[in-house]
Protein backbone atom coordinates (compact mmCIF):
# COMPACT_ATOMS: atom_id res chain seq x y z
CA UNK A 1 0.00 0.00 0.00
CA UNK A 2 1.30 3.37 -0.94
CA UNK A 3 -0.90 5.65 1.01
CA UNK A 4 -2.15 7.39 -2.28
CA UNK A 5 -5.65 7.58 -2.42
CA UNK A 6 -6.82 6.26 -5.61
CA UNK A 7 -8.52 8.62 -8.13
CA UNK A 8 -12.28 8.75 -8.92
CA UNK A 9 -11.83 7.64 -12.27
CA UNK A 10 -9.58 4.63 -11.22
CA UNK A 11 -11.98 3.90 -8.97
CA UNK A 12 -14.97 4.13 -10.93
CA UNK A 13 -13.75 1.38 -13.64
CA UNK A 14 -12.83 -0.78 -10.91
CA UNK A 15 -16.35 -0.95 -9.69
CA UNK A 16 -17.15 -1.05 -13.27
CA UNK A 17 -15.23 -4.01 -14.53
CA UNK A 18 -16.80 -5.73 -11.87
CA UNK A 19 -20.48 -5.63 -12.86
CA UNK A 20 -20.48 -8.28 -14.99
CA UNK A 21 -23.90 -7.54 -16.92
CA UNK A 22 -22.21 -4.10 -17.75
CA UNK A 23 -19.48 -5.73 -19.11
CA UNK A 24 -21.77 -7.85 -21.29
CA UNK A 25 -23.12 -4.96 -22.92
CA UNK A 26 -19.73 -3.03 -23.09
CA UNK A 27 -18.58 -6.72 -25.20
CA UNK A 28 -22.10 -6.65 -27.46
CA UNK A 29 -21.19 -2.74 -28.14
CA UNK A 30 -17.65 -3.54 -29.26
CA UNK A 31 -18.78 -6.95 -31.62
CA UNK A 32 -21.75 -4.62 -33.02
CA UNK A 33 -19.31 -1.31 -33.27
CA UNK A 34 -16.47 -3.94 -34.93
CA UNK A 35 -19.08 -5.21 -37.65
CA UNK A 36 -20.22 -1.63 -38.34
CA UNK A 37 -16.58 -0.27 -38.38
CA UNK A 38 -15.27 -3.59 -40.25
CA UNK A 39 -17.64 -5.60 -41.74
CA UNK A 40 -17.43 -4.42 -45.33
CA UNK A 41 -13.38 -5.35 -45.71
CA UNK A 42 -15.08 -8.98 -44.85
CA UNK A 43 -18.66 -8.81 -46.37
CA UNK A 44 -18.61 -6.53 -49.51
CA UNK A 45 -21.98 -5.49 -51.09
CA UNK A 46 -24.27 -3.08 -52.15
CA UNK A 47 -27.17 -3.43 -49.39
CA UNK A 48 -29.73 -1.67 -52.41
CA UNK A 49 -28.33 -3.98 -55.31
CA UNK A 50 -31.11 -6.63 -56.07
CA UNK A 51 -29.05 -10.10 -55.41
CA UNK A 52 -32.07 -12.89 -55.70
CA UNK A 53 -35.83 -13.26 -56.14
CA UNK A 54 -37.64 -11.20 -53.42
CA UNK A 55 -38.46 -13.47 -50.01
CA UNK A 56 -35.45 -15.94 -50.55
CA UNK A 57 -35.35 -17.28 -46.99
CA UNK A 58 -32.45 -17.24 -45.30
CA UNK A 59 -29.75 -19.87 -46.86
CA UNK A 60 -25.86 -20.09 -46.55
CA UNK A 61 -25.67 -22.28 -49.88
CA UNK A 62 -26.97 -19.39 -52.07
CA UNK A 63 -24.82 -16.63 -50.02
CA UNK A 64 -27.50 -15.37 -48.47
CA UNK A 65 -27.44 -16.40 -45.02
CA UNK A 66 -30.13 -13.64 -43.92
CA UNK A 67 -32.30 -14.43 -46.71
CA UNK A 68 -33.67 -11.24 -49.16
CA UNK A 69 -36.37 -8.56 -48.50
CA UNK A 70 -39.71 -7.43 -50.78
CA UNK A 71 -37.27 -6.38 -53.74
CA UNK A 72 -34.59 -8.95 -53.90
CA UNK A 73 -31.65 -7.06 -51.74
CA UNK A 74 -29.39 -8.86 -49.86
CA UNK A 75 -30.12 -8.22 -46.16
CA UNK A 76 -26.90 -8.85 -44.83
CA UNK A 77 -25.30 -6.13 -47.08
CA UNK A 78 -28.17 -4.19 -45.39
CA UNK A 79 -27.33 -5.19 -41.72
CA UNK A 80 -23.60 -4.49 -42.28
CA UNK A 81 -23.72 -1.19 -43.88
CA UNK A 82 -26.67 0.02 -42.08
CA UNK A 83 -25.54 -0.04 -38.84
CA UNK A 84 -23.26 2.77 -39.20
CA UNK A 85 -25.76 4.80 -39.73
CA UNK A 86 -28.37 3.94 -37.31
CA UNK A 87 -25.31 3.89 -34.68
CA UNK A 88 -24.55 7.60 -36.25
CA UNK A 89 -27.74 9.08 -35.62
CA UNK A 90 -28.18 7.44 -31.94
CA UNK A 91 -24.74 9.14 -31.12
CA UNK A 92 -25.66 12.57 -32.59
CA UNK A 93 -28.91 13.11 -31.40
CA UNK A 94 -27.24 11.79 -27.97
CA UNK A 95 -24.58 14.98 -28.68
CA UNK A 96 -27.61 17.57 -29.47
CA UNK A 97 -29.60 16.47 -26.51
CA UNK A 98 -26.91 16.58 -24.37
CA UNK A 99 -25.63 20.37 -25.60
CA UNK A 100 -29.31 21.71 -25.45
CA UNK A 101 -29.97 19.80 -22.36
CA UNK A 102 -27.03 21.26 -20.22
CA UNK A 103 -27.29 24.83 -21.64
CA UNK A 104 -30.48 25.32 -20.46
CA UNK A 105 -29.91 23.13 -17.38
CA UNK A 106 -26.76 24.80 -15.96
CA UNK A 107 -28.00 28.69 -16.77
CA UNK A 108 -31.36 28.05 -14.89
CA UNK A 109 -29.63 25.94 -12.25
CA UNK A 110 -26.85 28.85 -11.64
CA UNK A 111 -28.50 32.14 -12.11
CA UNK A 112 -31.94 30.85 -10.22
CA UNK A 113 -34.61 33.82 -10.34
CA UNK A 114 -36.40 34.75 -13.17
CA UNK A 115 -33.66 33.00 -15.91
CA UNK A 116 -34.63 29.44 -14.36
CA UNK A 117 -38.54 30.53 -14.64
CA UNK A 118 -38.56 31.31 -17.91
CA UNK A 119 -35.93 28.80 -19.03
CA UNK A 120 -38.17 26.21 -17.43
CA UNK A 121 -40.87 27.11 -18.51
CA UNK A 122 -39.34 26.86 -22.63
CA UNK A 123 -38.17 23.10 -21.24
CA UNK A 124 -41.84 22.26 -20.10
CA UNK A 125 -43.15 23.45 -23.70
CA UNK A 126 -41.18 21.07 -25.26
CA UNK A 127 -41.67 18.38 -22.59
CA UNK A 128 -45.72 18.19 -22.85
CA UNK A 129 -45.41 18.01 -26.75
CA UNK A 130 -46.08 14.71 -28.07
CA UNK A 131 -42.15 13.53 -29.00
CA UNK A 132 -43.20 11.11 -32.08
CA UNK A 133 -45.13 13.19 -33.50
CA UNK A 134 -43.20 16.59 -32.81
CA UNK A 135 -40.07 14.85 -34.75
CA UNK A 136 -42.34 13.76 -37.06
CA UNK A 137 -43.75 17.12 -38.08
CA UNK A 138 -40.07 18.23 -38.09
CA UNK A 139 -38.60 15.51 -40.14
CA UNK A 140 -41.34 16.24 -43.05
CA UNK A 141 -40.71 19.80 -43.15
CA UNK A 142 -36.85 19.63 -43.64
CA UNK A 143 -36.91 16.40 -46.03
CA UNK A 144 -35.70 13.27 -44.52
CA UNK A 145 -31.85 12.54 -43.80
CA UNK A 146 -29.51 11.49 -40.95
CA UNK A 147 -28.74 14.70 -40.05
CA UNK A 148 -32.73 16.35 -40.19
CA UNK A 149 -33.68 13.06 -38.19
CA UNK A 150 -30.66 13.59 -35.40
CA UNK A 151 -31.93 16.90 -35.07
CA UNK A 152 -35.64 16.29 -34.67
CA UNK A 153 -35.00 13.69 -32.43
CA UNK A 154 -32.20 15.69 -30.64
CA UNK A 155 -35.01 18.58 -30.22
CA UNK A 156 -37.08 16.32 -28.79
CA UNK A 157 -35.40 14.39 -26.12
CA UNK A 158 -33.32 17.13 -23.97
CA UNK A 159 -35.90 18.42 -21.47
CA UNK A 160 -35.29 15.55 -19.25
CA UNK A 161 -31.15 16.28 -19.99
CA UNK A 162 -32.63 20.11 -18.88
CA UNK A 163 -34.21 19.06 -15.87
CA UNK A 164 -31.51 16.61 -14.39
CA UNK A 165 -28.67 19.29 -15.20
CA UNK A 166 -30.51 22.30 -13.42
CA UNK A 167 -31.15 19.92 -10.27
CA UNK A 168 -27.48 19.39 -10.01
CA UNK A 169 -26.43 22.68 -10.49
CA UNK A 170 -28.44 23.90 -7.59
CA UNK A 171 -27.60 21.45 -5.52
CA UNK A 172 -23.91 22.18 -6.46
CA UNK A 173 -23.78 25.66 -5.94
CA UNK A 174 -24.28 26.31 -2.76
CA UNK A 175 -20.74 23.94 -1.73
CA UNK A 176 -18.15 25.66 -0.39
CA UNK A 177 -15.79 25.53 -3.07
CA UNK A 178 -18.28 27.28 -5.59
CA UNK A 179 -19.07 29.66 -2.95
CA UNK A 180 -15.08 30.54 -2.50
CA UNK A 181 -14.58 30.74 -6.08
CA UNK A 182 -16.99 34.10 -6.40
CA UNK A 183 -15.24 35.27 -3.28
CA UNK A 184 -12.30 35.59 -5.35
CA UNK A 185 -13.75 36.81 -8.17
CA UNK A 186 -14.04 33.94 -10.56
CA UNK A 187 -16.07 34.72 -13.81
CA UNK A 188 -19.81 33.11 -13.94
CA UNK A 189 -18.25 31.38 -16.83
CA UNK A 190 -15.38 29.75 -15.52
CA UNK A 191 -17.50 28.99 -12.22
CA UNK A 192 -20.24 27.28 -14.36
CA UNK A 193 -17.87 25.05 -16.75
CA UNK A 194 -14.59 24.75 -14.30
CA UNK A 195 -16.16 24.22 -11.33
CA UNK A 196 -19.65 22.95 -11.23
CA UNK A 197 -19.85 21.27 -14.36
CA UNK A 198 -16.94 18.35 -13.93
CA UNK A 199 -18.79 17.39 -10.47
CA UNK A 200 -22.52 17.26 -12.21
CA UNK A 201 -20.84 15.19 -15.09
CA UNK A 202 -21.76 11.54 -13.99
CA UNK A 203 -25.20 11.53 -13.95
CA UNK A 204 -24.99 13.69 -17.06
CA UNK A 205 -22.81 10.66 -18.65
CA UNK A 206 -25.52 7.85 -17.25
CA UNK A 207 -28.47 9.93 -19.05
CA UNK A 208 -26.04 10.52 -22.51
CA UNK A 209 -25.57 6.87 -22.37
CA UNK A 210 -29.43 5.71 -22.08
CA UNK A 211 -29.94 8.51 -24.49
CA UNK A 212 -28.37 7.10 -27.02
CA UNK A 213 -30.38 3.83 -27.07
CA UNK A 214 -33.98 6.26 -26.69
CA UNK A 215 -32.67 7.99 -30.19
CA UNK A 216 -32.03 4.38 -31.85
CA UNK A 217 -35.26 3.76 -31.34
CA UNK A 218 -36.60 6.92 -32.32
CA UNK A 219 -34.94 6.71 -35.74
CA UNK A 220 -36.22 2.87 -35.95
CA UNK A 221 -39.93 4.07 -35.50
CA UNK A 222 -39.50 6.95 -37.51
CA UNK A 223 -37.68 4.93 -40.35
CA UNK A 224 -41.09 2.53 -39.82
CA UNK A 225 -43.67 5.14 -40.83
CA UNK A 226 -41.55 5.60 -43.74
CA UNK A 227 -39.81 8.75 -42.27
CA UNK A 228 -35.97 7.47 -42.74
CA UNK A 229 -33.64 8.71 -45.41
CA UNK A 230 -34.45 6.28 -48.50
CA UNK A 231 -30.97 6.87 -50.12
CA UNK A 232 -28.81 5.45 -46.77
CA UNK A 233 -29.41 2.17 -45.50
CA UNK A 234 -30.54 1.61 -41.65
CA UNK A 235 -31.61 -1.34 -39.20
CA UNK A 236 -34.67 1.14 -39.32
CA UNK A 237 -35.24 1.70 -42.83
CA UNK A 238 -35.05 -2.33 -43.55
CA UNK A 239 -37.96 -2.74 -40.73
CA UNK A 240 -39.76 -0.16 -42.38
CA UNK A 241 -39.27 -0.97 -46.51
CA UNK A 242 -40.54 -4.49 -45.29
CA UNK A 243 -43.37 -3.95 -42.52
CA UNK A 244 -46.33 -4.65 -44.72
CA UNK A 245 -44.85 -8.63 -46.19
CA UNK A 246 -44.11 -9.51 -42.14
CA UNK A 247 -47.12 -12.07 -42.07
CA UNK A 248 -45.21 -13.51 -45.60
CA UNK A 249 -41.53 -13.18 -45.03
CA UNK A 250 -40.53 -12.67 -40.75
CA UNK A 251 -36.61 -12.86 -41.43
CA UNK A 252 -36.37 -9.17 -43.54
CA UNK A 253 -37.90 -7.59 -39.84
CA UNK A 254 -36.64 -9.91 -37.18
CA UNK A 255 -32.87 -9.84 -38.19
CA UNK A 256 -32.52 -6.00 -37.96
CA UNK A 257 -35.36 -5.69 -35.38
CA UNK A 258 -33.15 -8.09 -33.20
CA UNK A 259 -30.17 -6.00 -34.13
CA UNK A 260 -31.80 -2.94 -32.74
CA UNK A 261 -32.72 -4.73 -29.79
CA UNK A 262 -29.41 -5.74 -28.79
CA UNK A 263 -27.52 -2.26 -28.85
CA UNK A 264 -30.58 -0.83 -26.86
CA UNK A 265 -29.97 -3.78 -24.90
CA UNK A 266 -26.40 -3.65 -24.67
CA UNK A 267 -26.34 0.62 -24.35
CA UNK A 268 -29.00 0.07 -21.08
CA UNK A 269 -26.78 -2.45 -19.67
CA UNK A 270 -23.94 -0.24 -20.11
CA UNK A 271 -25.53 2.60 -18.53
CA UNK A 272 -26.66 1.17 -15.46
CA UNK A 273 -23.16 -0.07 -14.53
CA UNK A 274 -22.17 3.78 -14.93
CA UNK A 275 -24.59 4.34 -12.89
CA UNK A 276 -23.16 1.69 -10.11
CA UNK A 277 -19.79 3.08 -10.88
CA UNK A 278 -20.16 6.51 -10.77
CA UNK A 279 -22.89 7.00 -8.01
CA UNK A 280 -20.87 7.96 -4.92
CA UNK A 281 -23.55 6.39 -2.92
CA UNK A 282 -23.82 3.55 -4.04
CA UNK A 283 -19.73 3.39 -4.04
CA UNK A 284 -19.62 3.86 -0.82
CA UNK A 285 -22.40 1.03 0.06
Amino acid sequence: MNGRAESPTLEAWRIFRRNIPGLAGLAILAVIAGVTLWGTFFYAGDPFEIVWAPHEPPSAALGLPLGTDYLGRNILAGMVLGGGPTLAVGLAAAAITMVIGIGFGSLAGYYGGWIDNLLMRVTEFFQVLPALLFAMVLVTMFSPSLVTIAVAIGVVSWPQTARLTRAEFLRIRELEYVTSARAIGARDVRILWKCILPNALPPLLVSATLTIGIAILFEAGLSFLGLGDPNVMSWGLIIGANREYILDAWWPVTFPGLAIFLTVFAVSLVGDALNDALNPRLRER
